[in-house]
């Protein structure tokens, strides 16, 4: 699409969103001002550098086998670059344990250090990018099915050593960029059958949490996240969302919600309000469950639109936190990562172009069949005008023209790699 064709558009579109009181530039300038934060495992499938073919546990899996996953920090860094360069704006990566930079030597889990990721904070740096972390419990010997919340003393210690580690990584990334990097916990610990005690996990792994937060940093922020049930561990998880959710407004933590680790029918947006008066900020896994937590490609669809509807409409852009959690091995990574990231940046600007005003007094009043009138009319305004506009001046491909580039980068790096 010529230049020319997205300005003049554009100006249309801007003009019928003023007569709803709406500032388009506004909504540009906002979305500009939030940063995803990318994950770094859409690229080799979760397989990261500590133990390379090795086999993927703890309740998750890819699916799918498409040619040209990344196999060293050399190309997952390269990926990323390509994946960024066809997304709009500036952007965040958050980085599992296993995806050190370790050479060639064998760093267990309890003996990283932030030396381990040096390489990546200067990357980052010099890419623009600022980085998150978490820790990684599964794909590892002393995995099984219980880490925190083992009540084998030796497996316990052992991963809490690991998490203390992994917080300690995350201040010296948070210090170096000079911005926090937010430092996710999550855990797999859970059963397939029905435990005869289910309290006792919990109690165990309170505890665990507890020795963890123990040390205070200023340059990283906790996060804990739940999840509803893990492939092999149906029956019971411990860290169940309840329990985080809990533990979160309890020790003032900051609980991550991923879209994924519910029941499909439940409302996540519906969250948002309820955490933002209990805990001090939200993180956001953006995935897409179909049938169970199958984390596929993120898309603009209503769930995703009710989620970013429900951050704008509580004014909480500054205390929610955005990333991407999925990993699809099925179709080509890179154009993986695009979709999913244009996908959600997508449903923030929709929501930005709500006439919040407009609707609040209807709303107001009681002018219930107004209300969903305007919410039915705005379905058809030419936010997509805008949205080409955003991408037209960050200076990323508009419309589908990224798809060329992700074939050239196919031809070209991925379809080489055996």
């Amino acid at each position: 699409m010529k230049e020319s064709t997205i300005k003049k558009e554009y100006e249309s579109a801007k003009e019928r969103y003023a007569e709803l009181g709406v500032d388009t530039d506004k909504a540009l300038a906002a979305l500009k001002g939030v940063s995803l934060s990318l994950h770094c495992w859409q690229t080799d499938d979760v397989g990261g550098f500590e133990n390379q073919g090795g086999e993927l546990t703890g309740g998750i899996q890819a699916t799918g086998n498409y040619p040209g996953k990344a196999r060293n920090i050399d190309e997952v860094r390269a990926d990323i670059n390509k994946a960024t360069s066809l997304i709009p704006g500036s952007h965040r990566l958050s980085l599992h344990e296993i995806y050190g930079d370790f050479g060639s030597k064998v760093v267990d889990r309890d003996q990283v250090e932030p030396k381990h990721f040096q390489s990546w904070m200067d990357w980052a740096k010099d890419n623009g990018m600022k980085l998150d972390f978490n820790s990684t419990s599964f794909s590892h010997p002393k995995s099984g099915s219980l880490t925190l919340a083992n009540p084998d003393k030796a497996i316990r210690d052992f991963w809490i050593e690991h998490t203390k580690r992994c917080r300690k990584i995350s201040e010296a990334m948070g210090k170096a960029q000079g911005d926090p990097c937010i430092m996710n916990l999550w855990i797999h610990d859970g059963s397939k059958e029905v435990p005869a005690n289910r309290l006792k996990y919990r109690q165990i792994l309170e505890q665990s949490l507890d020795e963890i937060f123990t040390t205070k940093y200023k340059n990283m922020k906790d996060c804990i996240e739940a999840k509803l049930f893990g492939i092999g561990l149906e029956s019971y998880t411990v860290g169940s969302y309840d329990f985080y959710l809990g533990y979160g407004a309890k020790k003032g933590k900051i609980v991550t919600l991923d879209t994924g680790h519910f029941h499909l029918t439940e409302s996540v947006a519906d969250k948002i309000s309820s955490l933002l008066l209990f805990t001090p900020e939200i993180m956001l896994h953006v995935s897409r469950p179909i049938r169970w937590d199958s984390d596929h490609v993120v898309i603009l669809n209503d769930d995703l639109q009710d989620l970013a509807r429900e951050i704008i409409r509580c004014n909480a852009l500054s205390r929610v936190h955005i990333g991407l959690d999925y990993f699809d091995a099925s179709i080509n990574r890179i154009g993986a990562y695009v979709i999913g990231s244009r996908s959600t940046q997508k449903a923030i600007l929709l929501a930005l172009l709500e006439p919040q005003k407009k609707l609040q007094q209807y709303e107001a009043r009681e002018q219930n069949f107004q209300r969903l009138a305007l919410q039915e009319e705005l379905k058809n305004m030419p936010w997509n005008a805008v949205w080409d506009e955003f991408c037209l001046e960050n200076d990323v491909p508009v419309g589908l023209d990224y798809i060329a580039d992700i074939e050239k980068y196919e031809k070209t790096v991925t379809l080489k790699r055996k």
